[in-house]
């Protein structure tokens, strides 16, 4: 039986049990995922008493990817790097933490677009979140050369290239800058919750021209199709949903602690489904 499940607040419209349970379904292996929500105020107390609760893995999300750092026994070369963790695995009774965020977003893109690191010459990140952190670092290991980054408060951009560039050529930009510029590049990428129901009409950026031929993603999946990817379809480009991500990440942390391969495209349908509400 293994004993999986979420911290976060709030998280009660997670999908994150509908996933891992599937998971586990399809499988073949007995389990359940919980989800645990921890009032910020309460978190020590509640992090300690978890400790005892048994589990074999959790996931871990906002706000609380960097504070679990000081309760895990170990962390991988990757979740240390980017100092947040959202997977953590319990080996013989020890806590150790991973980052699936990055390499869940890549598998997911190159999952739906085989050809796009050849072609992402120039990449936009627009936010400075734990997301943006785990697909700038992914993109980078994975050899493209410009990852810029936009944010409403262009420190966080400049701090983000500053402790993770590894010799690119990022730069980071204010938000008017990244609207100005937006033609430059081959994808851009919207990392943070803007968009997310239920303010479902608001966008991180205006634009109104676009690269020919340009991939826009969201990672927001509530709605799938957010006024960022909206807009972005009107001129034109190729789009990329924040669901894929969810579930791949999702896949990469059940594969950490269960040692076994799902197929993503065994249940996209079904969740695709689930996000629409059939």
């Amino acid at each position: 039986m293994f004993k999986l499940g979420l911290i976060g607040y709030p998280i009660a419209h997670s999908l994150s049990p509908w996933i891992h349970n599937r998971l586990l379904e399809e499988q073949g292996l007995k389990g359940d995922y919980q989800l645990f929500e921890i009032e910020p105020d309460q978190f020590d107390i509640r992090i300690k008493k978890l400790k005892e609760y048994d589990l074999d893995g959790f996931n871990v999300t906002v706000p609380y990817k960097e504070r679990i750092l000081n309760y895990l026994d170990e962390i991988d070369e990757a979740a240390e790097f980017l100092g947040a963790v959202n997977t953590v695995k319990v080996e013989n009774g020890k806590w150790v933490g991973y980052n699936t965020d990055g390499i869940g977003y890549l598998t997911s893109l190159i999952n739906r677009y085989p050809n796009v690191l050849k072609n992402a010459g120039k990449v936009l990140i627009l936010g400075s979140g734990g997301a943006a952190r785990g697909i700038y670092y992914t993109l980078l290991q994975k050899g493209v050369n410009q990852v810029d980054i936009s944010n409403r408060t262009v420190q966080k951009a400049e701090q983000i290239i500053k402790e993770l560039d590894g010799g690119s050529f990022s730069t980071p930009l204010t938000i008017e800058e990244a609207e100005q510029n937006i033609g430059q590049y081959d994808v851009v990428v919207q990392t943070s919750s803007v968009g997310m129901s239920p303010e479902k009409d608001q966008s991180i950026i205006d634009f109104k021209h676009i690269k020919a031929g340009a991939l826009f993603s969201d990672i927001v999946y509530r709605p799938m199709y957010t006024a960022f990817l909206e807009k972005a379809d009107s001129l034109g480009a190729n789009l990329h949903f924040g669901h894929e991500m969810l579930l791949h990440q999702a896949i990469y942390a059940f594969e950490i602690w269960t040692n076994s391969e799902p197929d993503a495209s065994n249940i996209m349908t079904a969740f695709e489904g689930k996000l629409k509400g059939e």
